[in-house]
């Protein structure tokens, strides 16, 4: 099965800690081998929604939590989130895309400002405005409505698969997407992707982006150009390649992510992960397993892996391709390669109050300006995440049965 790397390595059903029994893609004709891979999951920024590319340009969207586990029923609501507010249809829905489906990508929630002052018109705009882009394997972004379940428009510019999407987080309709074809396109859903911003600078295909979570930038790693690009969201520019050190020859990176507090971007490639800083990398060997994702919990406390294990064609199969942490936590999700989807338990843990002060300095300060500081090397160390590789090292026994309890 697809391996997380806060899991133990044990096959045991019992040990996955899998919630439920997962979704399943539907029966035939949609069964056979090729192209029935779950290349990308996603929940919606409030966590009322799920969506899953269950192969065969079919789109899946599910209301969350699943009314099958009544274990999250009850968590969610303690967690009193607003989600469901104004909207009538919370029936599953499908998108036929009509080709394969590689990246998707739920947009932001409308502001709840209005909400108010105007409980009617707010219901009415909420029930209309969460969007869901789907990258194609023919370079079209199609860009559905999820509560009407109607498609909006399409977006044409890639030349190649559109390998992953991602909307910052700033409230805007602000899209981008990156492609085989070399490039990273920044589109404005406002005005219906006509104004559009082009980033060249890769020399083959860009597996996966992110964006930093103060919406400046955006990072980039490509598959066989071995290259981890930074570029400026507000100027559009390429500001540098991370790609260097001991380890300059990685080939096929995967994924990547930026920390919740934008200090650490972690980078996977084949067996190995790095999490760059400033000045220093910290790589992670794990042997001949190819990792396909990576992603932090969204406290940054965790960082999940999903790796390939190869050894059986079972184990080939049921490989994980990707994953997505629900917006509260306590929940993962993997897509794998026979077109399941699963939901693991992941570690719940109480941020200390060192680490919550780190986060909210390190959200506006960069690593220039901490070190300017006359600060204790302590201190220094622990601000600009330098006492991450003995961090490691000590926790691996504490997660593994932090999970298991």
């Amino acid at each position: 099965p697809s391996s997380v790397s806060t899991l133990s390595s044990q096959r045991s059903e019992t040990r996955q800690r899998l919630l439920g029994d997962g979704l399943k893609p539907p029966e035939a004709p949609y069964t056979t081998e090729a192209g029935r891979e779950t290349w990308s999951v996603d929940f919606s920024p409030d966590g009322a929604w799920f969506a899953w590319s269950m192969g065969h340009g079919i789109v899946w969207v599910v209301a969350w939590p699943l009314d099958s586990d009544k274990e999250l029923l009850l968590h969610e609501q303690c967690l009193n989130l607003e989600s469901q507010n104004g909207e009538t249809d919370r029936g599953d829905k499908s998108f036929s895309c009509g080709h394969p489906v590689w990246g998707l990508a739920f947009g932001p929630r409308p502001p709840k400002s209005n909400a108010t002052a105007c409980p009617a018109k707010a219901r009415s705009e909420g029930k209309n405005s969460l969007l869901l882009a789907t990258g194609l394997e023919n370079g079209v972004i199609k860009i559905w409505n999820v509560l009407t379940g109607s498609a909006v428009f399409d977006l044409h510019g890639h030349e190649g698969v559109v390998r992953d999407l991602v909307f910052p987080q700033n409230g805007t309709l602000t899209l981008i997407s990156s492609s085989r074809d070399k490039t990273l396109r920044i589109w404005d859903l406002a005005h219906k992707g006509k104004k559009v911003q082009v980033l060249y600078g890769h020399k083959d295909w860009i597996s996966s982006c992110c964006v930093s979570s103060d919406c400046s930038m955006i990072a980039s790693v490509g598959r066989f150009d071995r290259m981890v690009c930074l570029w400026s969201l507000r100027s559009y520019t390429f500001i540098r390649n991370l790609t260097g050190g001991a380890h300059k020859t990685v080939y096929l990176l995967s994924s990547c992510d930026f920390s919740p507090d934008g200090a650490i971007l972690a980078t996977a490639a084949f067996s190995v992960i790095a999490l760059s800083l400033l000045h220093s990398d910290y790589f992670e060997d794990y042997g001949q397993n190819q990792i396909s994702a990576i992603q932090f919990s969204p406290n940054g406390l965790h960082l999940t892996l999903v790796t390939d294990d190869r050894s059986t064609k079972r184990d080939r199969d049921s490989n994980g391709l990707c994953c997505k942490y629900h917006p509260q936590g306590g929940v993962v999700a993997t897509g794998t390669r026979d077109g399941h989807v699963r939901f693991w338990r992941a570690p719940s843990a109480v941020p200390s109050l060192c680490h919550l002060c780190r986060s909210i300095l390190r959200h506006s300060i960069s690593t220039h300006q901490i070190e300017a500081l006359p600060l204790p090397k302590r201190i220094l160390e622990y601000l600009t995440y330098k006492n991450i590789p003995e961090r490691l090292k000590s926790c691996c026994s504490s997660d593994e049965e932090e999970w298991e309890s």
